[in-house]
Parts: C-alpha cells; sequence; structure tokens
C-alpha cells in the first residue's frame, strides 16, 4: 500500500473518530483530545518534513471545512502544517531515541494549541483571549498526551504493517526479520 493512500486512511479516520466520537466525550474543561493533530504528528515522524507538511495542510483543511467548523477556513491547515513540518524534520532521529515520538507528540500538542490560539488572536477570534487560551492550553496538552500513545502506536503499526513484504499467502518471509520503528 502507497504511503500517501495510507496517510489519507489515517488522516480520514481520525477526522471520522474526532467528529463523531472524540467531540461528543464529556471530559472536565470542554476540551478533548485533537486526534487529527496527534495522526499528523505520527505521519510526519514516519514519513519526514516534506511528507508532514503536506499531510499536515491535507488534513488541517480537512479539519477546517468539516463541521462543525466555527472558525476561519485556513487555521487548522497553517497551523498543522508548520507542525508536520517540525516533527518531520525529527523523524531522522527516531531510530536513535525510542522515546523521541512520545515527546515529539507532547511539543506537538503544545505548539498545535498555542499556533492555533495565536493564529485566532491574531484574526480577531474572541475565544482566543489569554483567559481563554490560559484555562484551555493546560487540559488540551494533558488530553492529546493521554492519548498519544494509542495514535502513535496505531499509526506506527499500521506502517509498519504495510510497508512489509509478504508472499503470496500474506506471511512474512523471515519471521521475525522485521521490527517496529
Amino acid at each position: 500500500m502507497s504511503r500517501n493512500v495510507l496517510a489519507s486512511i489515517v488522516i480520514v479516520a481520525a477526522l471520522i473518530l474526532q467528529v463523531t466520537v472524540v467531540n461528543r466525550l464529556p471530559l472536565p474543561g470542554s476540551v478533548v483530545p485533537d486526534l487529527v493533530l496527534l495522526a499528523v504528528v505520527a505521519l510526519a515522524l514516519v514519513n519526514g518534513s516534506l511528507r508532514g507538511l503536506v499531510t499536515g495542510f491535507c488534513a488541517g483543511l480537512a479539519a477546517d471545512i468539516i463541521p462543525p467548523a466555527d472558525h476561519t477556513i485556513g487555521r487548522y491547515a497553517l497551523v498543522f502544517c508548520l507542525i508536520g513540518y517540525v516533527c518531520g524534520s525529527v523523524a531522522v532521529e527516531m531510530d536513535r531515541a525510542p522515546l523521541l515520538p512520545f515527546v515529539a507528540v507532547a511539543a506537538g500538542a503544545l505548539a498545535g494549541t498555542v499556533l492555533y490560539a495565536l493564529v485566532g488572536a491574531m484574526l480577531g477570534d474572541p475565544r482566543a483571549r489569554w483567559a481563554v487560551v490560559s484555562h484551555v492550553l493546560p487540559l488540551q496538552v494533558f488530553y492529546d498526551i493521554v492519548a498519544s500513545p494509542f495514535v502513535v502506536w496505531a499509526v506506527l503499526r499500521l506502517t509498519n504493517r504495510a510497508e512489509r513484504p509478504r508472499d503470496s499467502a500474506g506471511l512474512d518471509p523471515v519471521p521475525g526479520f522485521y521490527r517496529a520503528r
């Protein structure tokens, strides 16, 4: 399966889960984890900076137009594009640091929330005032960090499985030869 097709499937699944399940969770503080941001970070860590940038832009644009879109179109596209590029640029270090994906997701969650608020403040969004952001930011980052192991694990597992060559019976040619990234 192509990396582009796999990235599209992951982003569409994250969008559907975000809108239908996660946005309806009754979590304290009226804040929910951002699965699309976490999927962008995980895909950028697997695919590198250029694909992270493109994936972030496409996922952000989709998040901008999918209902209930109550903000200026392009905010998520800009933020996810930048986050995808930055997280993708550390992808070469993943083999050397096993905790790097989770640190990158935490940093991406913090940076994504802050950038989204800054872009909103520049565009005059009343929800981007400091009083609102200071209340939402810690909860948003906390929820993203709690959800990150599941999203990162799922994306890494899917990419690893999609890249493995299989024989005609669908079995690994050399069992145990391929390791998880």
